[in-house]
């Protein structure tokens, strides 16, 4: 563990992300909810390949719109079962493309068939997605980050870290307003970190807030952004 000199307590973040907020229970009211390992592994496999998509379609684009469209995004892939959507043939997924119930971007369909095929092999390995997602640990949450990257599609940056939160999994996300409470608490890092320097100095003060406060990962990340 590299190490850091000066770092602001998380106290004092915690402290003014109430006084920024208008106290303590409006700041608990906005704090994500974490499922339990148990939940998070009882989640079907299609799910998680929805939620991947839609975190996929609302990358660059209007959240509102992919949410509002979402019914049909779900009507269109059938429910999004991995299994049936890595059987679609080019015609059938080009055929999607054009259909106007669903946002017509053809590079980002394909990736549907890519993240199904993703979930599929890691099911087989670990029994399911979610099984695999639940055992992994806090501790090395910048190593699934990374895991989602290399072996999925589109799924690196917050798109992965977003995934994850929505399905409940407890991690932070490396959110602009995230980055500024960690510089400003005395982290170095960049205001787009990314290297791997970066990326683990981030965890180990995650870690050792997490330790030292027994908050979880997603509550921590959350409380940092209110105090921005």
């Amino acid at each position: 563990m590299e190490k850091r000199e000066n770092m602001e307590d998380f106290d004092n973040i915690y402290q003014r992300a109430c006084e920024r907020k208008g106290g303590e229970p409006e700041v608990v009211a906005l704090l994500p909810k974490v499922r339990s390992a148990r939940a998070i592994t009882n989640t079907g496999d299609d799910r998680y390949l929805s939620e991947m998509t839609r975190c996929v379609f609302q990358a660059g684009f209007v959240w509102r719109v992919v949410n509002q469209k979402w019914d049909d995004f779900e009507d269109v892939f059938f429910g999004f079962p991995p299994d049936k959507i890595v059987l679609l043939s080019p015609e059938q997924l080009e055929r999607f493309g054009q259909n106007k119930r669903i946002i017509r971007n053809m590079q980002k369909i394909v990736g549907v068939q890519h993240n199904a095929r993703f979930v599929l092999d890691v099911a087989r390995e670990h029994g399911s997605f979610g099984k695999f997602i639940a055992s992994w640990p806090s501790e090395d949450l910048i190593g699934l980050f990374a895991y989602l990257k290399k072996h999925g599609s589109r799924l690196g940056g917050m798109t992965g870290q977003r995934v994850l939160r929505n399905m409940g999994k407890d991690t932070f996300v490396v959110t602009g307003d995230v980055v500024r409470a960690l510089q400003g608490a005395g982290l170095d890092i960049k205001d787009n970190p990314s290297s791997k320097r970066e990326l683990r100095l981030i965890q180990d003060i995650f870690n050792e807030w997490h330790k030292k406060s027994g908050l979880a990962y997603s509550h921590i990340s959350r409380i940092c952004a209110c105090s921005i």
